[in-house]
């Protein structure tokens, strides 16, 4: 493998991803990798780049004021990576995709079944160039079955996999209907599974010299983190229903109202419930046969509720998350996203970092949760600008200047 142009850290320093998606997914995965040190390449088209560039507003905004071209939707999972430009219809860009295959570790491609093929960049064929490649495919619904050749987005897939059919307040209440997670969660966890998979394969390479194939459906990855409400229906075969806030196994689980707002109360045990009821001054409804155990307390949750709504009228917010913190029971404000970035503990924890970046001078970025004492992780490298490694990628490939320039007329780059 060829010499970074920059030097890395982290345990995946010694690695190098050719990551030809785009949009989300793919890209968090590869977000991921570079967080771990790895050297990713990003290829994009010439001229507009990675569809999410351009999902805004907002836009980071430069030194004088002018939009970067950049969203904040690019801006979030990207970070770490070398950009550079590349058309893969044309003779010469297949020629350099080959090339950098025979550089790398690991490729991530989100393009539609099939589409790969007409370029001549399977992974049987870019298998011949590097028998150690892992090769991992990210699709909506996987490279076969009957919706194999249909395009998917994360909020087609949140309906069709059940996810909305349990996110929301219920019919009947005011608002209720199917929700999607504020987030784009379905693209979220596929670009987790995608970073697991391909970190599996590699610790199998080390026994077998050999690469893998990944193909890895967000159809399938929303069907296998519907976790507990899945397993509920499978094994009771009564569907999981809408209840807002409020967990369907565990209670008391939700969001009740104090003198000024509201808080998130989350009993997980019953031996937290007992600090619960002293808190609240009801040191009798931990041995009230309708409460005692948390099977009794779903089986008679309306009344539970009464109570505890009535007792949290009489506090605020503030009042309540610290008695309840003091004594041990979980809870939490709702905050919105200035106040999570406020918060002392994410504060402390350093979550929220500025990067230098060649247009804007400062890029705000929330960096990996991952923390390794031994080979502590380096957020050195902002999210790229578009093309803007090109030519170094190109001159690692041994390219002259003078062929890099004629790459350009060609439009190849």
């Amino acid at each position: 493998m060829t010499s970074r142009t920059k030097p890395r850290s982290g345990p995946l320093a010694h690695l190098r991803v050719l990551d030809l998606s785009r949009i989300v997914a793919g890209p968090w995965a590869s977000q991921v990798l570079a967080d771990l040190g790895a050297d990713v390449i990003k290829v994009e088209r010439p001229g507009t780049g990675d569809d999410t560039r351009s999902w805004g507003p907002p836009f980071l905004q430069g030194r004088e004021g002018k939009a970067t071209g950049d969203s904040g939707y690019f801006l979030g999972v990207n970070r770490g990576k070398r950009s550079i430009t590349l058309n893969i219809a044309t003779e010469e860009g297949q020629a350099i995709i080959r090339k950098l295959a025979r550089e790398s570790d690991i490729l991530l491609e989100n393009y539609k079944v099939g589409a790969l093929a007409r370029f001549k960049l399977t992974y049987d064929e870019l298998r011949r160039e590097n028998p150690e490649l892992i090769y991992a495919s990210v699709t909506g619904f996987g490279q076969d079955g009957p919706k194999a050749a249909h395009a998917a987005y994360d909020f087609m897939i949140q309906a069709m996999g059940g996810l909305m059919s349990v996110t929301g307040e219920a019919d009947a209440k005011p608002g209720g209907g199917p929700q999607k997670v504020g987030v784009p969660i379905v693209d979220l966890m596929t670009g987790m599974y995608v970073a697991v998979a391909v970190l599996a394969a590699l610790a199998r390479r080390t026994q077998t010299g050999k690469g893998e194939y990944i193909d890895l459906a967000m159809l399938d990855v929303q069907a296998a983190f519907l976790a507990n409400q899945s397993m509920n229906y499978l094994i009771s075969g009564r569907a999981p229903r809408r209840r807002g806030n409020s967990h369907p196994n565990i209670q008391p689980q939700d969001v009740y109202a104090c003198a000024d707002g509201h808080i998130v109360i989350a009993v997980g045990n019953d031996a937290q419930f007992v600090k619960l009821a002293a808190e609240l001054g009801r040191d009798d409804l931990a041995d009230d046969p309708r409460f005692r155990l948390n099977a009794d307390r779903v089986a008679n949750l309306d009344a539970l509720n009464e109570i505890i709504v009535a007792a949290l009228a009489g506090d605020s917010v503030a009042g309540w998350v610290a008695r309840l913190e003091s004594a041990g029971v979980p809870c939490g404000p709702i905050n919105t996203v200035p106040d999570l970035f406020a918060e002392p503990q994410i504060q402390h924890r350093r979550m929220l970092r500025e990067l230098d970046h060649p247009l804007a001078g400062k890029v705000p970025q929330v960096v990996s949760p991952m923390n390794f004492r031994n080979e502590p992780l380096a957020f050195n490298r902002p999210p790229p600008l578009l093309g803007e490694n090109t030519g170094e990628v190109l001159s690692m490939l041994g390219f002259s200047p003078a062929e890099i320039e004629a790459l350009r007329v060609k439009n190849v780059i």
